[in-house]
């Protein structure tokens, strides 16, 4: 295994994940604002789950979306 590869590949798409995340979430929360299904002061729990078919990982991360 090559090191730097790993780690590069690895970096790159965690970025990906977490920007095209924040993106998606911006977006519902403000569509969910403009329709009136939430306040915008709500704390919303948020579940991530990371599948890796051929490693067989499948695991999930739970958290908080604080709004207000």
């Amino acid at each position: 295994m090559n090191e730097e590869s790993f780690n590069l590949s690895m970096r790159k798409f965690l970025k990906t994940v977490g920007v095209g995340s924040q993106n998606e979430i911006e977006k519902a929360v403000a569509k969910a604002i403009a329709e009136n299904s939430i306040s915008g002061t709500e704390t919303l729990p948020a579940k991530m789950t990371l599948e890796i078919a051929g490693l067989k990982l499948h695991v999930s991360f739970d958290g908080q979306i604080v709004l207000a």
